[in-house]
C-alpha cells in the first residue's frame, strides 16, 4: 500500500458516514470559529471606549485666585465630556451610587468640595494635594475597573496639565512684569548714571575748589598770623601818631593864622596899588604942568609904576593862593588828627581783630584741608558710584534683554507648551493598525494548535494495518502525519480568509503570512502525532497541557520579557513562540530575516517530530499483535 492510498483510505474513514462527515467539517471548523469569533469580538475594543458609560461627579464648590472665582471640577469635568474617551455623564453623587449598583455606570469619579481650593493652595506655605476619587464595581466588570483606573490616571495628567497651564500664564505674566519693572529699573539706572556722572564730575570741580580753598585759606592764615605779629604795637604806634598829628594840626592852624594876617596885609597892597598909581599920577601930572618934569618922564615913571603893580598884584594872589593851601593844610591837619585819634582808640580792637582773623583763618585753613580730603574722597566715592552705576545698568539692560519680551497670546501658547511640553511623535517599524490585529498572530496560532488537536481526536495517528503492510517506518510516518497535516492547511485557507477578508485586518506580505499559518500547522501536526504515537491517549492530553502551556510562554499578549525565569526558557524552545513572532514578521511587514529563522525553527521542529514518530512506529512494528493484523473500519 502506497502513502497517497493510505491517506486516501484514512479520509474514507472519517467520512463513512453523515455523522462522521459532520463530525469532521465541526472539527474543521474549530480553528476557524475559534480564531474568527475571537478576534472579531476583539478586533478594536479601544474604538469603543466612548460606550463605556461612566459617571461624573462634581463637588467642587471652587475658589478665588487674583479677586477672581474659578472652578476647576466644572473645567475638568467639561473637558472629559469634550474629550468623549467614555461616555461620560455629569449626574449628582446619588445618582452615581446608584448607577454603580444597577449596572447603569462601569466606574465613577468623584471631584470633591475642596479641589479647586487644594489644587490652589501649591503656591501657599500649607500646599495639599487634591483628591480625584474613583469608585468601580467589579460586578460590572473587572477589566471595566482597570480601565476605570487607567482614566483616572488620564485625568489625573489632564488636571496637571491644567494647573501647569495657568501657573505657568501666572509666572510668564510676572516675567513679563518683571521685564517691565527691569527697564523702567535701567531707565532709572540711566538717570542716575547721568546723575551720578554730573555729580561726579561737580565733585572734581569742588575736590579742585576746596584744594585752592585749603591753600589760599592756609595762606591768608600766614599773612594774617604775620599781620598780627606786625600790629602788635599799633595801639601805642597810632597813639604816638595821634599825639604828633594833633601837634601838626595846632602848628598848621597857628601857619594859618599867620598866613591869614599876611595875607590881608598882600590883599591890602594889592588893593592900594591902584589908588596909589592915581595919586601917582596925578602928581606927575601936576609936575608935568608945573614943567618940573616932561610928560614922558611922567609915562616912564608910570610905566615902571605899572609894572611894580603888576608884581604887587601878581605876588597878591599867590599869597592868596598860598594862604588857601595853608588853610587847607591846616583843615586837613585837623582831619588827620581827628582820624589819627580815632585810628588811636580804634587801634586795640584792630589789633584784636586781626588776632581773631588770624585764628579764624587758623581755623579755615584746617577746616579748608578737611573740606579738601572730604572733597576728594567724595569725588572717589561719586567716580565709585558711577562705576556701579553704570554696571547696574549694564546688569539691567542685560537682564531686559535675557527676558523676552511677549504678548498675551504668546504667553498663552508658551504656558500651554510649558503645561505640556512634550509631543509624543510616533515611529513603528511595523504596525499592527488595531488591537485585534495586534492579538491576530497570537490567536492564529493558537488557532492552528486548537484545530490540529481537535482534527486528531477522530483522526487515527497510525494505522497498525498500515504498520503491518508497509514495510518503511517512514513511509507509515509520512502517511500518518499527512492526513492532519493537509487538513490543518485548509483550516489555515478558512482562517486566513476570515482575517484577510472577513476581519480586513491589514496583511503587509499576503504569501508569507500564509506560509508560516500552513508551516505551523503542519509542524503542530507533527508534534501532536508524535505525542500520540508515543504515549497514545496520555499524548493527546499532554498535547492541551503543551497548548496551554505555550499560551502562557508564546508571548502573544504582554512582552516575554516579562515571563518568570524558567517561563521565559520555554518561551525559546516552544514552537508556538515562534508561528507568533513568524506570523507578526510577515504580516505587520517586519523582519523577513527573523521570519525566515522562524520557519527554519519550526522546520526543525517538523523534521524533528517526525523523525520521533518514525521511531515510535519502528517501536511499534516490533510489538505487533494478532489484532494489529485485524483489519480496521475503513478496510
Amino acid at each position: 500500500m502506497k502513502v497517497p492510498q493510505m491517506i486516501a483510505a484514512e479520509l474514507r474513514r472519517l467520512t463513512a458516514s453523515r455523522m462522521a462527515t459532520i463530525a469532521l467539517l465541526a472539527l474543521m471548523c474549530v480553528p476557524v470559529i475559534y480564531g474568527a469569533l475571537y478576534l472579531w469580538a476583539n478586533q478594536n475594543p479601544y474604538a469603543k471606549l466612548d460606550q463605556i458609560p461612566a459617571a461624573i461627579v462634581v463637588s467642587d464648590t471652587g475658589a478665588t485666585v487674583d479677586g477672581k472665582a474659578v472652578n476647576y471640577g466644572d473645567k475638568v469635568a467639561q473637558q472629559l465630556v469634550d474629550d468623549g474617551t467614555f461616555q461620560w455623564h455629569i449626574v449628582p453623587a446619588e445618582t452615581a451610587a446608584k448607577g454603580l449598583n444597577d449596572q447603569r455606570f462601569d466606574f465613577a469619579i468623584t471631584l470633591p468640595a475642596d479641589f479647586s481650593r487644594r489644587l490652589l493652595s501649591a503656591s501657599t506655605t500649607s500646599p495639599e494635594k487634591a483628591t480625584v476619587t474613583l469608585t468601580t464595581n467589579d460586578t460590572n466588570s473587572y477589566l471595566a475597573s482597570t480601565i476605570g483606573q487607567q482614566a483616572a490616571e488620564t485625568i489625573k495628567a489632564a488636571i496637571v496639565q491644567e494647573v501647569n497651564r495657568e501657573a505657568a500664564s501666572r509666572f510668564l505674566l510676572a516675567l513679563s512684569d518683571i521685564r517691565s519693572n527691569l527697564s523702567t529699573a535701567a531707565d532709572a539706572a540711566g538717570q542716575l548714571l547721568d546723575g551720578t556722572q554730573t555729580a561726579h564730575t561737580g565733585a572734581a570741580t569742588l575736590a579742585d575748589g576746596t584744594a585752592q580753598l585749603a591753600t589760599g585759606s592756609a595762606s591768608l592764615r600766614d599773612g594774617l598770623n604775620t599781620l598780627a605779629s606786625q600790629t602788635a604795637d599799633l595801639p601805642a604806634q597810632s597813639q604816638r601818631l595821634a599825639d604828633g598829628a594833633q601837634q601838626v594840626a595846632d602848628g598848621d592852624t597857628k601857619l594859618a593864622g599867620y598866613a591869614n594876617q599876611a595875607g590881608a596885609l598882600s590883599q591890602q597892597a594889592a588893593d592900594a596899588v591902584p589908588t596909589a598909581r592915581a595919586d601917582i599920577q596925578a602928581q606927575l601930572q601936576t609936575l608935568v604942568q608945573q614943567g618940573a618934569i616932561s610928560q614922558s618922564q611922567a609915562d616912564a615913571i608910570l610905566a615902571q609904576l605899572d609894572q611894580l603893580g603888576s608884581k604887587v598884584t601878581s605876588g597878591n594872589q599867590q599869597v592868596q593862593s598860598a594862604v588857601g593851601q595853608v588853610d587847607q593844610l591846616a583843615s586837613g591837619s585837623q582831619q588827620v588828627a581827628a582820624g589819627a585819634a580815632q585810628l588811636a582808640a580804634s587801634a586795640p580792637a584792630l589789633s584784636g581783630g586781626i588776632q581773631q582773623a588770624a585764628n579764624g583763618a587758623s581755623q579755615l585753613a584746617d577746616g579748608s584741608a578737611q573740606a579738601a580730603t572730604g572733597a576728594a574722597s567724595l569725588r572717589d566715592g561719586l567716580g565709585t558710584l558711577a562705576d556701579g552705576t553704570a554696571k547696574l545698568k549694564s546688569g539691567l539692560d542685560a537682564g531686559v534683554q535675557q527676558i523676552p519680551q511677549t504678548t498675551a497670546s504668546e504667553r498663552a501658547a508658551q504656558a500651554k507648551t510649558i503645561a505640556d511640553p512634550v509631543k509624543l511623535a510616533q515611529s513603528k517599524e511595523a504596525s499592527a493598525g488595531t488591537y485585534g490585529a495586534g492579538l491576530a498572530p497570537f490567536f492564529m496560532a493558537l488557532a492552528a494548535w486548537i484545530g490540529i488537536y481537535a482534527l486528531f481526536l477522530i483522526v487515527k495517528p497510525v494505522s497498525r494495518r498500515a504498520i503491518t503492510a508497509l514495510r518503511s517506518p517512514f513511509r507509515v510516518t509520512l502517511a500518518g502525519w499527512l492526513t492532519p497535516a493537509l487538513l490543518g492547511v485548509i483550516q489555515m485557507v478558512a482562517l486566513y480568509g476570515i482575517v484577510a477578508g472577513a476581519l480586513h485586518f491589514n496583511v503587509s506580505n499576503p504569501v508569507a503570512t500564509f506560509g508560516i499559518m500552513a508551516l505551523a500547522s503542519v509542524t503542530f501536526a507533527a508534534i501532536i502525532l508524535a505525542l500520540n504515537v508515543w504515549l497514545g491517549s496520555v499524548g493527546q492530553f499532554l498535547g492541551l497541557v503543551l497548548m496551554v502551556l505555550q499560551l502562557v510562554t508564546a508571548g502573544g499578549t504582554f512582552p516575554w520579557q516579562t515571563l518568570p525565569g524558567p517561563l521565559a526558557w520555554l518561551h525559546h524552545g516552544l514552537p508556538m513562540s515562534y508561528a507568533v513572532d513568524g506570523i507578526r514578521q510577515t504580516m505587520y511587514g517586519g523582519n523577513a530575516s527573523l521570519a525566515g529563522g522562524d520557519a527554519l525553527f519550526l522546520l526543525a521542529w517538523l523534521v524533528g517530530a517526525l523523525v520521533i514518530t518514525s521511531i515510535g512506529v519502528v517501536r511499534m512494528t516490533h510489538r505487533r499483535t494478532l489484532r494489529d493484523l485485524q483489519p480496521s473500519l475503513i478496510g
